[in-house]
């Protein structure tokens, strides 16, 4: 059983849309999230242009629904879909809940409101080597705290893979004590605002507005959601774990252990993420998983390809 992972924000690289296959789907599917929002989508990708989240969560969807459908123009047809982050929107699209359309324009608010709601002085930090436990324990009691001082658990990636959310000044402070507390890594990430905390609740409740005229449909794939990692089989679902997913801490672990009960013998990652890949090479060493951006086009189709026709 094959699943598509979907990398979040933080993922992006200079010139990632650029390095997608040089295959017709690919470019089709460029030029039809070009249209959709009226402007040339490759121009989203440069250095200048990640600076922005709009740019970015546009960018991250764009590439994963074409690989997506690129696997799929080769006859490899994913049976589960997840997204971390922004990526739950690709992995909407993946699954055939919410028309590619829809989910740009939605993803375009969304990043919009977030970019609005902290301009600047925000983001998020990547802590290894301390379990969420530890985390909280570091964050301790915040009742009393100034929004500006507090921190907040956003990702659990891994057991001993977190990222917190909050401001500039609070994530400095914060890594440093992460540091002092054993951690082997604590760094802010390419992230300009605050995701996955409380601070985004009045964004996140905009968006539901705006999401409840989108259409969403009945998944035809396994869907599985960020907040509590489990499948969802209705539109509504769907559409609500999209228009939320801002304010709520990822389960991402979580997910990818459930898509590994489930049955999933082999994961893709979409462009350009390769962390998801990792993770599941390191908890689960005898499922498969591959970063689709590691390899060729064809080399990508050959070995899915195979190990689709050995299961």
């Amino acid at each position: 059983m094959l699943a598509l992972l979907y990398p979040g924000q933080g993922a992006q690289s200079a010139g990632f849309l650029h390095r997608l296959p040089q295959h017709r789907v690919v470019a089709s599917t460029i030029q039809e999230a070009s249209d959709a929002l009226s402007l040339d989508v490759t121009r989203l990708d440069s250095n200048e242009a990640l600076e922005s989240s709009v740019a970015v969560q546009i960018t991250l969807v764009v590439a994963g629904v074409a690989v997506a459908r690129r696997l799929a123009d080769a006859g490899i047809e994913a049976q589960a879909h997840a997204g971390l982050s922004v990526g739950a929107y690709a992995a909407a699209v993946g699954c055939g809940a919410i028309a590619f359309a829809d989910a740009l324009r939605m993803v375009r608010m969304r990043a919009e409101l977030m970019e609005r709601a902290y301009p600047s002085g925000y983001g998020l930090s990547a802590i290894e080597g301390l379990t969420e436990t530890q985390i909280e324990r570091l964050i301790g009691p915040q009742q009393n705290a100034q929004a500006g001082n507090r921190v907040y658990v956003a990702n659990v990636n891994a057991p001993r893979q977190i990222v917190v959310a909050g401001s500039a000044a609070a994530l400095d402070a914060f890594n440093e004590r992460a540091s002092s507390a054993g951690a082997h890594r604590a760094r802010r990430l390419a992230v300009s605002v605050p995701s996955h905390c409380e601070l985004l609740g009045d964004a996140s409740d905009t968006l539901g507005q705006y999401a409840s005229d989108v259409p969403v449909h009945k998944p035809r794939h396994l869907y599985i959601d960020n907040r509590r990692a489990r499948a969802l089989h209705r539109g509504e679902e769907i559409r609500d774990d999209l228009a939320t997913n801002m304010r709520y801490t990822v389960r991402w672990f979580d997910a990818l252990t459930t898509l590994v009960e489930r049955g999933v013998t082999l994961f893709v990652e979409a462009p350009p993420g390769r962390v998801s890949a990792d993770i599941v090479q390191a908890a689960y060493p005898d499922v498969a998983a591959l970063a689709a951006a590691a390899f060729p086009d064809d080399r990508l189709v050959e070995v899915v390809r195979r190990r689709f026709d050995n299961e």
